[in-house]
């Protein structure tokens, strides 16, 4: 489940000097049926597979702290970016970096930072008007004191939920598109930062496993594709595609287990995934993923 985590600021986009979005960046904050050209309704399958089986920004940080690699801000996006962010596709993309990179701050408990990047989400949040899912006095209670860190976590696994039926019930599922973007591309970005510092498998098979989904995000972003915008990132998104097309990967079946789920137990069957990637095709896949990550935060 993608974890989104926001704070409640006023967000204002006036000063001196900021560039005027263009008709089509302004669409993205209106509902597809109000324009020219409305893409097709994505079933709620497509969209819910992609956000289940994108890791979460909080489950692939903890693999990545799993690994004993030290935390570093470096490889962050800076929250005085913001002000760089003046269309609603880049505050809708940049949202979603940002969810990511708070997952990161919180599986390292680094609370002395969190209250800046929680005002940097939660500004783009407003700017492409979805702020009001998310209490900001209650997630920055939280957000400083590392024993919340769990309620914090599940506040904004709600909030992020309530924002994506609303975007959808609203037909600007264009806007969750970018968001789960934006934080698919940052969460394999720091990933990718550290599997070259650690070689590590676990991360490596992670980054693998990725060609099932950029396989369906490609043809989620394609639908939108009549936006000069959106045209770009699927391009970028392509070429990641087609990078990982010797990508191979295999499923064992596994033994059943016995799971509680809403008050009930359940059984599911176990699946074991088995990624094979060559060290040159991993270089390359990495590459694209860094080059994705300018693109979307400068």
């Amino acid at each position: 489940m993608l974890i989104v985590v926001f704070s409640n600021m006023l967000f204002s986009c006036a000063g001196g000097g900021q560039k005027k979005e263009s008709a089509q960046e302004d669409e993205l904050i209106l509902p597809d049926s109000l324009k020219g050209d409305a893409p097709l309704k994505l079933s709620e399958e497509i969209i819910g597979d992609v956000i289940q089986n994108i890791s979460s920004p909080v489950e692939m940080a903890n693999l990545i702290k799993s690994t004993g690699v030290d935390f570093s801000q470096q490889i962050l996006n800076n929250p005085e970016n913001i002000s760089n962010y003046s269309t609603s596709y880049k505050r809708a993309l940049n949202l979603g970096v940002y969810s990511a990179d708070l997952g990161y701050i919180n599986s390292y408990d680094k609370s002395n930072i969190v209250v800046s990047y929680l005002l940097a989400v939660k500004s783009l949040a407003d700017g492409i008007r979805v702020g009001q899912f998310f209490d900001f006095e209650a997630l920055k209670r939280m957000a400083t004191n590392s024993s919340n860190l769990d309620s914090l976590m599940q506040m904004s696994v709600n909030s992020f939920n309530q924002m994506d039926s609303y975007l959808r019930g609203q037909n600007r599922s264009n806007v969750s598109a970018l968001i789960i973007t934006g934080a698919w591309i940052e969460g394999l970005y720091i990933a990718s930062n550290v599997i070259e510092t650690t070689n590590n498998e676990e991360l490596i098979s992670r980054l693998g496993e990725q060609k099932e989904i950029v396989d369906i995000l490609y043809i989620i972003l394609k639908n939108y594709g009549q936006n000069n915008n959106f045209k770009d990132l699927i391009g970028y998104i392509g070429e990641l595609k087609s990078l990982y097309g010797d990508v191979k990967i295999t499923k064992e079946v596994g033994e059943p287990k016995t799971i509680e789920q809403d008050g009930m137990l359940i059984i599911v069957q176990d699946e074991i995934s088995h990624v094979d990637i060559s060290p040159a095709d991993l270089e390359t896949i990495i590459n694209k993923i860094k080059e994705i990550r300018t693109y979307i935060v400068d």
